[in-house]
């Protein structure tokens, strides 16, 4: 079995489309939410969001190819070159049948396919862009960045709603364990704030009505009332360690497991026993030859829906046991980026990775009413300087799929 590790990142984000200015942003505790007045009507009940408004994709993409790119795509490829220039190599003298690309989208080009929508109604079919299906795919991100990089070993994206990115990564992360690749770009992307999406996810009373922008997403807080939708992209570069090594690359961090499961129970909301979660955490230290006590950290999904971060807890304290789920340290990244939805793993693995490298742990933002059913340490007071030396990320999505990776620091 060979050892795996994160040796480039690439990030777009509510709170920033480097890497460097999404940490710094998080040590700041800045949050990345905004009023939607722009794209909502006046008596539209949501009113937040959180958008990747300085993104610019003529860092990596000339005009006319971002003309046939939609926006989760151009993010795809401007974070996974930026995370290509991170790992300070572009991999050509790797075989390329040896270099994969998994990349995560839960939804997809949907605001593109409103806008060409409008056009079929207007005009007819035959006024439907000859680029509308491969734009709107939701594996074109994969295969956007492979043409891109040359890599021609595993390409395909993974569709679990919330948990789509966590996917991509874990079994990212398999294929180089298990001797199938030595480099594989992973993560996940997703832009579909409009109106209409705004719309369906509040009719479902997913999404927070609040006009606070410090008191929209509290995740774990008794007052919270939905989350707050957001846009991002997070992409990885993990590699086998001995590869990395043999060239000099500098280490982020070590990912040991991953565990995934679903639910078998509901459309939408998370199971109240908590038990699949829990099995998949158990199932990520466990591969990483952890047990529960040896965790220092759990970058929770955090959702800031009632449900969610209730059932949430519940699932750690199974995946832990009660004493070492009391002694964690837990944070949720959303308080900060809103959700991303299908990049919500792949930028929250980042923010763990980085946590892992340095010893660091962001605040969960906005919290200030405890909830009795929501009873473990979240961070809550302010940043922590500490020892992060094992981390877990946790993501749940619609439709019960659970993943879970463990993540350490890297130690020779």
């Amino acid at each position: 079995m060979k050892r795996v590790v994160i040796t480039g990142m690439g990030v777009v984000s509510p709170i920033g489309n480097t890497v460097g200015e999404f940490w710094n942003n998080i040590k700041a505790n800045k949050h990345g939410f905004g009023f939607v007045d722009d794209i909502v009507a006046e008596d539209f009940p949501v009113r937040i969001a959180a958008r990747s408004m300085d993104f610019n994709p003529e860092k990596h993409i000339d005009k006319k190819e971002a003309r046939r790119m939609d926006r989760f795509t151009q993010f795809s490829v401007c974070a996974a070159m930026d995370a290509i220039e991170d790992c300070g190599t572009d991999f050509k003298d790797v075989d390329p049948f040896r270099a994969g690309v998994i990349f995560g989208v839960g939804i997809g080009g949907l605001n593109l396919t409103l806008q060409e929508h409008a056009k079929y109604e207007e005009k007819g079919p035959d006024r439907i862009s000859v680029f509308y299906v491969p734009m709107m795919i939701a594996n074109m991100a994969a295969g956007t960045i492979s043409m891109r990089t040359g890599f021609k070993g595993d390409n395909y994206c993974t569709t679990t709603a919330c948990s789509s990115s966590t996917h991509a990564i874990g079994e990212a992360f398999r294929k180089i364990k298990d001797g199938y690749l030595d480099v594989c770009i992973a993560g996940g992307a997703e832009s579909c704030v409009s109106e209409f999406a705004l719309g369906g996810f509040n009719n479902m009373k997913a999404l927070t009505r609040s006009t606070d922008l410090d008191r929209c997403s509290i995740p774990f807080d008794a007052e919270r009332n939905g989350f707050v939708l957001g846009e991002g992209c997070g992409a990885l570069v993990l590699e086998e360690l001995e590869h990395a090594k043999a060239r000099g690359a500098k280490i982020y961090a070590e990912i040991k497991g991953y565990g995934a499961t679903g639910d078998a129970y509901h459309m939408t909301s998370p199971s109240p026993e908590g038990d699949a979660d829990a099995a998949a955490i158990k199932n990520a230290y466990t591969e990483a030859g952890l047990k529960a006590e040896d965790i220092d950290y759990i970058n929770a999904h955090g959702t800031s829906t009632g449900l969610n971060d209730k059932y949430e807890t519940i699932a750690i304290k199974r995946a832990l046991g009660e004493e070492a789920a009391r002694k964690v340290v837990i944070n949720s990244t959303k308080s900060m980026t809103g959700h991303l939805l299908g990049a919500a793993g792949a930028v929250e693995t980042i923010a763990t990775a980085l946590a892992c490298k340095n010893d660091f742990v962001h605040k969960t933002l906005g919290y200030q009413v405890a909830d009795p059913e929501c009873d473990l340490d979240y961070c809550v007071d302010g940043n922590r300087e500490m020892t992060v030396n094992t981390a877990i990320t946790n993501n749940l999505g619609f439709g019960g799929h659970n993943a879970a990776l463990c993540l350490v620091k890297y130690k020779d």
